[in-house]
């Protein structure tokens, strides 16, 4: 169990085994040894790993490493592997932590994901795809308004949201997957909130139309279709725009950003999908959206970011009920036990966890 951990840790590090013994101060062969599961270090030794690959000392002696079923990574081809590395290792992490809090309870706190019985089990076109966003929507009970927190709805229904330290790494858009059977949403944790929330929609319809496109539809620009008709309704999207439109000011593209949650490219690309512009319109805005570098950073104001709250508020939970300490819920949240009774009291700035 130490040595797949180690081994592990160290490839999301991106470190050799002579510079993982460099920083720890021993030779590449004992690193080796460590992974081969042939020795085990001294606990300096561990106290050094665990500082050279910022791991508390307990992951090394977690049970057994979750397994990612099924990723679907939304990412840049130019994304480096030691880059994605970091990131399964982030998110893995996560998971083994959210796992073995769950566990703690009697009775699982989480309700497990069902697809929604609805749905056909074939789809031919992006039309039927509006359908299937409706059907997901009223089975979840959400009518056709906009969606104020997509996170809270997604683990209402079974999906685990997870977050990164991606905030400057464009490269990386977002992973699906599944652990046990359970369903995961991976997003960068400081990302603007549209580019959350479309992203979390994205893999939500990886989720919901797995095994169920024709063999001619590209599943990624199905899913990006499934993500605008969940977030911005065809039913709403001919309220607010009408049938037909010439042109759409930005100050209304803003306006529906601000209540969606869906950037005003995306506004502008549902429009287009729904027939209320041209895709000749939607080309020349999306040329001067790109002059103006506004595909980067749109004018305006920014979307919140969203913020998980289940993994914190279950922690709290299981102390209330003590089915754990003190010490195992700062381990579990990945903080030093001062700080964390400075969060479980309400004291100062860190009252707050992020």
């Amino acid at each position: 169990m130490f040595s797949v951990r180690l081994h592990r840790a160290r490839k999301a590090a991106g470190l050799s085994l002579r510079d993982l013994g460099e920083r720890v101060g021993v030779s590449h062969a004992a690193i080796k040894k460590y992974e081969d599961g042939v020795a085990m270090p001294s606990s300096d030794i561990l106290l050094g790993l665990s500082r050279a690959l910022n791991v508390r000392t307990e992951y090394f002696f977690r049970p057994e490493p979750v397994t990612l079923e099924g990723i679907e990574y939304r990412k840049r081809s130019s994304l480096p592997k030691k880059r994605l590395d970091a990131i399964t290792h982030e998110v893995m992490d996560q998971i083994e932590r959210r796992i073995e809090l769950e566990n703690l309870f009697p009775h699982s706190p989480v309700k497990v994901f069902s697809a929604v019985g609805e749905l056909p089990d074939s789809i031919g076109g992006m039309d039927e795809i509006e359908t299937v966003a409706e059907c997901i929507r009223k089975a979840w009970d959400l009518g056709f308004d906009p969606i104020p927190d997509l996170i809270d709805i997604l683990e209402t229904n079974g999906v685990r949201v997870f977050m990164v330290e991606a905030g400057a790494d464009f490269k990386f858009d977002g992973l699906a997957a599944r652990v046990d059977g359970m369903p995961i949403v991976v997003v960068g944790r400081h990302w603007p909130g549209d580019r959350q929330r479309f992203t979390l929609a994205h893999e939500l319809g990886h989720l919901m139309l797995e095994g169920r496109l024709s063999e001619g539809l590209d599943e990624e620009l199905a899913c990006n279709r499934f993500a605008g008709a969940f977030l911005f309704p065809r039913p709403f999207v001919l309220q607010e725009l009408g049938e037909h439109r010439n042109a759409i000011e930005l100050k209304e593209l803003g306006l529906l950003k601000d209540e969606f949650g869906l950037s005003m490219s995306g506004v502008l690309h549902r429009a287009q999908d729904l027939g209320v512009v041209s895709p000749a319109y939607r080309a020349e805005q999306t040329k001067l959206f790109r002059l103006k570098g506004w595909h980067v950073k749109e004018p305006g104001r920014e979307c919140p970011a969203e913020t998980p709250r289940i993994f914190e508020q279950l922690v709290f939970h299981a102390l209330a009920e003590e089915y754990i300490g003190e010490s195992k819920a700062a381990e579990l949240m990945n903080m030093p036990l001062q700080k964390f009774r400075r969060v479980r009291s309400l004291e100062g700035g860190d009252a707050a966890v992020d």
